[in-house]
């Protein structure tokens, strides 16, 4: 199966966009799926740091523990879920516009299923994502370019 993969343009510099979609604690503001964001290593966050997050899909809440495997600041990011039959595998890139003055953040999900995940996810998880991404993308770019972000 092939990730998904959805780009949007936000008025703001490549380090602010950066750095706000990076802290995961910003996960709930922008991602309408994720419920709650536990680090289990110390933010800011670097490679090999770890963190639980809680989603809901329908009426279930799931918590899969994420871990940062690259991170090359303001440029890209990739995360890999390490537990759970559905495992998340997201590689973030933000590419400057406009002479650095905005930017163009890419997204690209894919997952890795076990046991029943491997029915999980064609069936319930990436539909769900398919529609779920556009939709968090649109809300991260007004948090960011309304400066309502914390």
């Amino acid at each position: 199966m092939s990730a998904i993969k959805e780009s949007i343009d936000i008025s703001r510099t490549p380090e602010e966009v950066f750095s706000y979609v990076t802290d995961p604690t910003h996960l709930p503001d922008w991602q309408e799926s994720a419920v709650r964001v536990r680090p289990l290593s110390e933010l800011p966050i670097g490679v090999g740091s770890k963190v639980a997050v809680t989603r809901r899909m329908g009426r279930r809440e799931m918590t899969t523990t994420m871990q940062v495997i690259e991170l090359d600041p303001p440029r890209s990011w990739h995360i890999h879920g390490i537990d759970g039959p559905v495992r998340g595998d997201i590689q973030g890139t933000i590419e400057p516009i406009d002479n650095g003055e905005h930017s163009r953040l890419t997204l690209a999900i894919d997952f890795e299923s076990h046991g029943i995940g491997k029915v999980l996810v064609p069936l319930v998880v990436k539909p769900f994502v398919r529609k779920e991404m556009p939709a968090s993308e649109q809300t991260l770019k007004g948090i960011l370019e309304t400066g309502a972000a914390r």
